[in-house]
């Protein structure tokens, strides 16, 4: 037996913080699943009846878990978002529910950047051309005609949305000497100094050479971008998106594309995922693809243990965790029971 708080891990975690964390607590590492199950239905009945503690990314904490766990005083989701855990069937029983915002800020902005330059720079096409055995002493200066673009220096990027995301996209910009503008209701004009111009959103689309996608998904931004606003994109200009599909209207963006209306794009999120087979966006030669890659680091590992850490640490020590999901909830099941 032990007086240590009982954690359970089932995210992929960092064995370093788990060391650390085991002076404080006692901690139960399960091997990560990929599979999105319930954590009712993975024959851990023995080892959530002894949690205090979940910590989870991919599997999904929902009533049928709490049920198994009846003395759970706390679930960290290892997402910015917990989509994998039920906020108000936890603040029924009044847990609380911590995130780790920003966990992968830093490996998004890098990927959003490298979409970026192998959209506006051709890469891809670039490099399948070449595999095809296209390049020939016939004309070996036809790549350099063919894959002819722009650089970044002096050019203007649009950043739609200034947050963990966007302000580091914000900095590998102005390393590649951009002029950047920021689309973000809620920063004020100085946010950024002299590194950036806070923008409204038509402005930052009609004056923008590339637009770049991270504003976070909520009703009030789906759709953000639909035919009106597209239309507003200069015809050379360069649209990149790596944050959430639904920010750019759907049949809007295919005639946008369908048309050549735009230069380019850069896609590393899709309407549907994975990206079906018969998907229009295949076809088309002026898009570039990832398969939803942004977050794919061991990194964001390493930064979301060190958060959850963090968050059970403050949590053992009396303290609320800095990102609590479901306080709302919390607050109301709490009055509700006053």
């Amino acid at each position: 037996m032990t007086d240590k708080p009982r954690v359970l891990v089932t995210a992929a975690f960092d064995p370093d913080v788990v060391a650390r964390l085991s002076e404080r607590f006692h901690v139960t590492v399960i091997e990560p699943s990929l599979d999105g199950l319930s954590l009712a239905e993975m024959g851990l009945e023995r080892e959530l009846a002894a949690a205090d503690v979940i910590v989870a990314e991919l599997d999904v904490v929902d009533e049928a878990t709490l049920a198994l766990a009846p003395d759970l005083q706390l679930v960290v989701s290892c997402r910015a978002k917990p989509v994998n855990v039920d906020l108000d069937a936890c603040a029924a029983r009044g847990i609380p529910v911590a995130t780790t915002p920003g966990r992968n800020a830093e490996v998004t902005a890098d990927l959003s950047f490298a979409l970026l330059l192998a959209t506006v720079r051709h890469v891809s096409a670039s490099e399948r051309w070449l595999r095809a055995g296209n390049w020939s002493d016939d004309d070996v200066f036809e790549p350099y005609s063919i894959f002819r673009s722009i650089g970044l220096g002096g050019r203007t990027l649009g950043i739609l949305g200034g947050g963990a995301v966007g302000a580091r996209v914000l900095k590998r910009a102005r390393g590649f000497g951009m002029t950047v503008k920021v689309y973000d209701p809620f920063l004020p004009a100085d946010a950024f100094g002299d590194e950036a111009v806070v923008a409204p959103l038509d402005e930052v689309l009609s004056t923008s050479d590339i637009v770049t996608v991270h504003v976070p998904l909520m009703p009030e931004t789906e759709g953000l971008l639909g035919a009106r606003e597209l239309a507003l994109l200069k015809p050379s200009a360069f649209l990149i998106n790596a944050g959430r599909a639904a920010i750019i209207d759907e049949t809007a963006l295919m005639d946008v594309l369908r048309d050549h209306r735009i230069a380019g794009a850069g896609f590393d999120v899709y309407y549907q995922e994975p990206l079906p087979h018969d998907s229009e966006l295949l076809a088309l030669d002026n898009v570039t693809l990832t398969p939803h890659i942004a977050g794919a680091s061991d990194d964001v590992i390493g930064e979301h243990s060190r958060i959850a850490a963090e968050a059970l640490v403050t949590w053992a020590d009396g303290g609320q965790p800095r990102a609590i999901a479901n306080a709302r909830q919390l607050a109301a099941a709490a009055s509700t029971t006053a």
